[in-house]
């Protein structure tokens, strides 16, 4: 199976491998069916635009690396909960978030490479929790990085499955920080470091963000780590760029938006080329990337010409030049 665009379905070759939801967690479109074209109009008003596809090229990829749809769905459905309860001028049902903040822990800690689902594989109204749920995804794998302890993990997951929460009360970009940061350093039970995540998650390294331009040591590293994840899922999401090109865009900001030792961990912690993702090497021949296992740069390919399967990590000459659709 594969992530593809939606635009690139073709009914012929493909099936979905993977359901797709609408905005209440319900099954839309079951897995093993053919999308056909009305469906896939209605697909597209919903805000649909990424479905899971298994055809030949794709066979037997499992993406063991994607967390589980369901729990993805529960989770954002969770966070969907909080939002709203906070925007209607309720107590954040702070015992479901912590569930949540469990759950996506657990998972982080299970898998060696975590690979996000896109919030566009879901309906618009849900794609604003989808975000905060990749985000704290992401920013759990670069801590394991830093060999963060539970705690640690916890406080960092619950500052950033809730950085967004000041766009409940406020529409101001630049003002939503400092809001998400007065609702949770409110609520007792939740660490000061957690709603400083919210607080900081748009300052940058040098000095030059929001909503304070604080820079290098007043700024912490739960929050860095926040901003760089926030800023990947951001052009994979809404500047629809693939994985190595955001990460490119990352590494360059290496010093200047971000530290050093968090741009390290990054790009440690997050795959350029996840599976499913189609390539061109440097020796001529297509391939669709198959797994990842003890090196995320170096995954396992299939070439598409023969079937044959090699890890990356045994040829250290074959080099991945670019992805393909």
């Amino acid at each position: 199976m594969r992530l593809i665009q939606l635009s690139d379905y073709d009914e012929q070759l493909m099936q979905l491998a993977k359901p797709v939801y609408d905005a209440q967690g319900r099954i839309l479109l079951a897995a093993n069916n053919k999308i056909h074209s009305k469906f896939l109009e209605r697909l597209m008003q919903v805000g649909v635009s990424y479905v899971v596809i298994e055809d030949a090229e794709s066979k037997g990829i499992t993406l063991d690396e994607m967390l589980d749809m369901p729990a993805w769905l529960d989770v954002i459905l969770i966070v969907r909960e909080g939002y709203l309860s906070v925007a209607g001028k309720k107590p954040l049902p702070l015992r479901n978030i912590l569930k949540g903040v469990d759950k996506l822990i657990a998972d982080v800690k299970y898998r060696p490479v975590v690979m996000s689902v896109p919030i566009s594989t879901i309906p618009v109204e849900l794609q604003l929790y989808a975000h905060v749920v990749n985000v704290t995804l992401l920013s759990l794998q670069i801590a394991k990085q830093f060999g963060y302890n539970d705690l640690q993990l916890r406080d960092l997951a619950v500052g950033c499955l809730l950085h967004d929460i000041g766009k409940t009360i406020i529409d101001d970009q630049n003002k939503h920080p400092e809001a998400g940061f007065n609702i949770l350093r409110n609520i007792k039970e939740i660490s000061l470091l957690s709603a400083h995540v919210a607080f900081q998650h748009h300052e940058t390294y040098d000095g030059k963000g929001y909503p304070r331009g604080i820079s290098g040591k007043e700024m912490l590293e739960y929050a860095q780590i926040c901003g760089i994840a926030n800023m990947y899922e951001n052009l994979l999401s809404k500047k629809n760029m693939p994985p190595h090109e955001a990460i490119e865009v990352i590494m360059a900001l290496n010093g200047t938006s971000f530290k050093e030792t968090v741009v390290h961990a990054f790009a440690k912690g997050i795959a350029p080329y996840p599976p499913g993702t189609k390539i061109i090497l440097n020796n001529g021949e297509r391939a669709i990337v198959t797994k990842i296992k003890s090196h995320i740069q170096r995954p396992f390919v299939r070439y598409l010409s023969s079937g044959h399967e090699v890890s990356l990590a045994d040829y250290p000459n074959i080099m991945i030049m670019n992805s393909t659709s």
